[in-house]
């Protein structure tokens, strides 16, 4: 059996009994002594899980863990206690998660484990991403695969809204039942109804047979709604009754139809802004909004970037067997800073025409499209598509094309600001026209100004407080000073991730 979990021999008093209680509890694994033996075991095995036992800051274990991050492979990092130094090269693993020794063999079982788990639910969606937003995403995908509730799954067209469906599907008890999706938006109104529900014969001019719907074919199984904010008002009402009934009729039918069916629903615009403009009836969108994914875009997780990138560049060079030598860092960070309208999709695209028309040959930064670069470091694009009623007034297309490049300009700048905060601890704001907007300028670059610094974190015991509102005092403290990362909040606190989620919930810390 292949090995799920590869296990390096750095500390041998923390990997035997590691091994052992792994085997025992039914995950295979491989434990090597050198990095080399390491990698050997990445490139037969394809394990899940890497776990450095220790010497994290040595060069071999640095290599080996960008190594597995190539392969898809989540690396698992165990800290001395000690030595500050080493955290921070540590950090610098790109390790999925860091834990500080002692570890109790049971908790790190626990831990090893989840983020095993956690990775095969990335390989079987491929839906990959290490930023603290993807994995909010499949930890919902977990709760929500067990149960029968109906799902809404809302983001920007091309974020992989069917991904999620498709995992919710295959981790449910529905798996091995039929999975159909439907794409809402690319069917006129009366083609439409008779998709979902299907027909009888003679019940319209060309109905010459009894035609079964999706949601029949779906029985036992799924049924996946895509642009859901798209379908018009009367179907709106018989989707509300199949969701409230579990039965519908055919067109030209007389015999209600019963179905077990699971609704998955998706929508590329927040279905609240057309609940609000009166184009979708409020009563179904309740009903479709039992739980609900927000599936971030691109721009919000830039950080899963390179990863993304790397994975096309496999799957593209083996599906066309072309030799791809790889991206140049200044080409790999154009790649990050873009906007990505088109999200995942149009990254992957990307990938696949270079791939395709570059074989052999490194990418640079110049050989990234100008459509994919443009406004790049620019305040605004320097020319605007016009296309509205009269010459040089922009119509709606241009008008959210402008309203997207000042949001994404904005997150730049927000950007921009910390990092000069980081590094100089102080910055200059000057206000533009656009009181939405503000640009920043180093400290030294307009003489010395002193900023207030921000006041750190505490927690306050009072009189009568209890132990859980010390603990809930706590966790929102050190949120607080990691501006809101609870990956690291985690680790500072000394608990797994999942035991974070658990107390947020119990606390109701938003």
């Amino acid at each position: 059996m292949s090995a799920k979990v590869v296990i390096t021999l750095a500390d041998l008093e923390t990997a035997v009994p590691l091994a052992k209680a792994l085997e025992a509890a039914g995950l295979s694994n491989d434990v090597a002594a050198t990095a080399d033996e390491g990698r050997t075991a990445i490139r037969r095995d394809h394990p899940l899980l890497l776990v450095l036992t220790g010497a994290v800051h040595e060069g071999s274990a640095v290599s080996l863990a960008a190594y597995a991050r190539d392969h898809e492979v989540a690396v698992l990092a165990l800290l001395e206690p000690t030595d500050s130094e080493r955290t921070e090269r540590a950090a610098r693993l790109g390790a999925t998660e860091v834990l500080v020794k002692p570890v109790g063999t049971d908790d790190l079982v626990a831990t090893v484990r989840r983020l095993a788990e956690r990775r095969d639910l990335q390989r079987r969606t491929g839906i990959f991403g290490e930023s603290t937003a993807i994995q909010e995403v499949l930890v919902k995908i977990e709760q929500m695969a067990p149960v029968n509730s109906t799902v809404l799954i809302q983001g920007e067209s091309g974020t992989g809204k069917e991904l999620v469906a498709k995992g919710i599907h295959d981790l449910s008890p529905r798996r091995g039942r039929p999975f159909i999706a439907i794409n809402c938006a690319a069917l006129p109104e009366t083609l439409l109804e008779s998709e979902l529900f299907g027909h009888e014969k003679g019940a319209f001019t060309g109905a010459a047979e009894r035609r079964l719907g999706r949601f029949e074919l779906a029985d036992t199984g799924t049924i996946f709604l895509d642009e859901i904010g798209e379908i018009p008002a009367s179907v709106q009402v018989k989707l509300l009754r199949v969701l409230e009934t579990r039965s519908f009729f055919r067109l030209g039918g007389v015999a209600p139809i019963k179905v077990d069916v699971r609704v998955v629903a998706a929508a590329n615009r927040p279905l609240k802004d057309r609940v609000a403009m009166g184009e979708f009836r409020d009563d179904l969108f309740y009903r479709l909004n039992v739980l609900a994914i927000y599936l971030p875009p691109l721009r919000e997780r830039r950080e899963d970037i390179p990863l993304l990138v790397k994975r096309f560049v496999r799957e593209f060079a083996a599906q066309h067997e072309r030799p791809f030598p790889g991206i140049t860092v200044e080409a790999m960070q154009r790649l990050v800073q873009a906007g990505w309208p088109g999200n995942v999709r149009q990254l992957r695209n990307l990938v696949e025409s270079m791939v395709v028309l570059a074989p052999g040959t490194e990418i640079r930064a110049a050989d990234i499209p100008a459509d994919v670069t443009d406004g790049i470091g620019t305040l605004l694009p320097m020319r605007l598509p016009l296309g509205g009623g009269r010459e040089g007034t922009p119509g709606p297309a241009e008008f959210e094309f402008i309203l997207r490049s000042l949001m994404e300009l904005r997150v730049q700048i927000e950007e921009l600001r910390r990092r000069l905060e980081d590094r100089h601890g102080a910055v200059q704001v000057i206000e533009v026209r656009d009181p939405s907007l503000s640009a920043v300028v180093p400290v030294g670059s307009v003489g010395p100004i002193t900023a207030e610094p921000e006041p750190e974190p505490t927690v306050v015991y009072r009189a009568g407080m209890t132990m859980a509102a010390v603990e809930r005092a706590t966790i929102e403290a050190v949120l607080a000073e990691q501006r809101g990362n609870r990956r690291k909040a985690a680790q500072i606190l000394g608990i797994g991730e999942r035991t974070l989620y658990r107390k947020l919930n119990e606390y109701e810390i938003s």
